[in-house]
């Protein structure tokens, strides 16, 4: 059996907005993200993850952030197209551990909701997805308010 281990960062500012969105879900907030996308954070370094233990490179290189086809693009779009790939190079999902970093929202109300989308997204199961927040003790872009970042670590195991 193989094993492979892939981890993934990623950051967005805030804007002008009334939610953002988090593993796929709709969270009410003061702001929205600034992105070409949905700006979805979590899902974003979690596709990170998928195509690094593959070794196919980065979300930014499967859906470039000045392609217009992806402007205000759901998310979920691209973890679907990150596990499709995991799959075709004969890799199956073990687990996905993934950090929220922020001061505001508060994620912790949300996390079994993020969790559930997740599963539905890549088709595991929920057991096998952990999502998790921090702050960072009001220090530096996040503890300023000004933006969100996630990181998430993935285990692919070959399928045989």
């Amino acid at each position: 059996m193989s094993i492979r281990i892939g981890q993934g960062f990623d950051v967005h500012a805030f804007t002008d907005g009334d939610h953002i969105m988090l593993g796929g879900v709709r969270i009410t907030h003061d702001r929205g993200f600034a992105a070409h996308s949905d700006g979805d954070v979590l899902i974003h370094s979690i596709c990170d993850a998928l195509l690094g233990a593959c070794a196919l490179g980065d979300i930014g290189l499967h859906f470039p952030p000045d392609d217009p086809q992806w402007k205000d693009c759901c998310s979920a779009i691209f973890l679907q197209h990150c596990y499709s790939l995991v799959k075709q190079n004969g890799f199956i999902i073990g687990n996905i551990d993934s950090t929220i970093i922020a001061e505001q929202p508060k994620i912790k109300p949300h996390t079994q909701n993020i969790r559930q989308s997740l599963a539905e997204i890549l088709d595991i199961d929920v057991d096998n997805i952990s999502v998790k927040a921090t702050t960072t003790e009001k220090l530096g872009f996040t503890g300023r308010g000004e933006g969100m970042a996630a990181q998430a670590i993935c285990l692919l195991t070959s399928k045989a």
